[in-house]
């Protein structure tokens, strides 16, 4: 009799366990995180910010809140959102290959180009090519009012930006926010535009130097690069909330160990030390508020805590000197993106985690 009620109750289980169905196993949760992008100018260096760009859309664990960008981080920063708002990431990555490819295409017949010998003796350097030589010389005494007078105004960034630029996109509100500097000539303040005041006007502002082009009118105010207060500015990224994550992309080498001692070396040197003076000034204000912070002699969230990365390559950068910076070669403009997408790589894969908890660059030890 027991045996036989213990196999009536085995067989019961093993129909009960027959009918039900087996747990699914539950899908491990993918991590995304919400950043804000800063990307500094540097004229065609700018093609390594592209790569970055494109390495960073490809990671779908990234999110994208604000984008502030200067000169030709300002052209990035719009032409990424742009991209965002009209097709999402395949969107942007395909809009910043057209830009680069269009910019490539026109500066291909520039007379400021290496000639084929003159690239088989100095590559991508410009410096010592005759044309440059010439139009450095022609700077230096003639200012663009009188080499490039009006009604000429010749600017061939302008017909690249209205092939690739729409600003009706933008101002539908889709996408992350944008934010883009300028430099006021008549007051010497930073003006900093937001998404829906973009024009092909605002971008080549931000991205006039002085010596080249003539200031750029918006509302009957001139304007110079935003390079000289902002490169880029930083403070509309964290001034607007959101993410305490922001993730600088920059261009221009901070350190150099020799000594400049030729006329094009110092020169290339001031280019870059001026061009990142603003940057490393508001980074020192960022510093000072987050040890405040940490000593709780501030308050949050009146005072917020930020977290700083920085995606760069100094030691690739700084082979290239100042004359680089209007090489529009589509062979160089090839190399740069992909030093771009191989510091952003890099970047990804060894700091990734820290979004959102801590610092992945030290910014007394990097920039103070």
């Amino acid at each position: 009799m027991i045996d036989e009620f213990k196999k009536e109750a085995a067989d019961t289980l093993a129909a009960a366990g027959a009918t039900q169905a087996p747990k699914p196993t539950p899908k491990p949760q993918r991590t995304t995180r919400r950043i804000n992008l800063a990307l500094q100018g540097g004229g065609t260096h700018g093609a390594f910010t592209w790569g970055v760009l494109e390495r960073l859309l490809e990671d779908e664990r990234l999110e994208f809140e604000a984008v502030s960008g200067t000169s030709a981080g300002a052209v990035n920063a719009v032409v990424f959102v742009q991209g965002l708002c009209e097709g999402g990431r395949e969107g942007a990555i395909a809009a910043l290959d057209r830009f680069w490819r269009g910019a490539a295409a026109r500066m291909a017949v520039s007379p400021l180009q290496n000639t084929p010998l003159e690239k088989a003796i100095w590559g991508h350097d410009l410096t010592w090519s005759f044309a440059y030589q010439t139009f450095e010389t022609l700077t230096r005494v003639l200012s663009p009012y009188q080499m490039n007078p009006t009604p000429y105004d010749f600017n061939p960034l302008r017909q690249v930006l209205e092939e690739a630029v729409d600003p009706t996109v933008l101002c539908q509100g889709a996408g992350p926010k944008l934010f883009i500097s300028a430099t006021s000539v008549r007051t010497g303040k930073p003006r900093v535009f937001a998404k829906e005041e973009v024009t092909v006007d605002t971008i080549l502002a931000s991205a006039c130097l002085p010596q080249f082009f003539k200031a750029v009118e918006i509302d009957g105010e001139p304007f110079w690069d935003g390079g000289y207060l902002g490169n880029p500015a930083l403070w509309p990224l964290y001034e607007q909330g959101g993410p305490p994550d922001i993730v600088l992309v920059q261009l221009n080498p901070i350190v150099r160990d020799e000594l400049p001692t030729r006329p094009t070396e110092i020169v290339n040197r001031l280019n870059e030390i001026s061009f990142n003076a603003s940057l490393m000034a508001e980074m020192r204000a960022i510093d000072f508020v987050q040890r405040l912070l940490d000593a709780g002699r501030l308050e949050q969230p009146r005072y917020r805590r930020l977290f700083l990365h920085c995606i760069e390559d100094e030691p690739r950068m700084r082979e290239f000197r100042l004359s680089t910076k209007l090489n529009g070669d589509w062979e160089f403009l090839s190399t740069l993106k992909r030093y771009g997408r191989d510091a952003a790589d890099l970047w990804l894969r060894e700091h990734f985690d820290k979004l959102g908890r801590e610092s992945s660059v030290d910014i007394r030890e990097r920039f103070l």
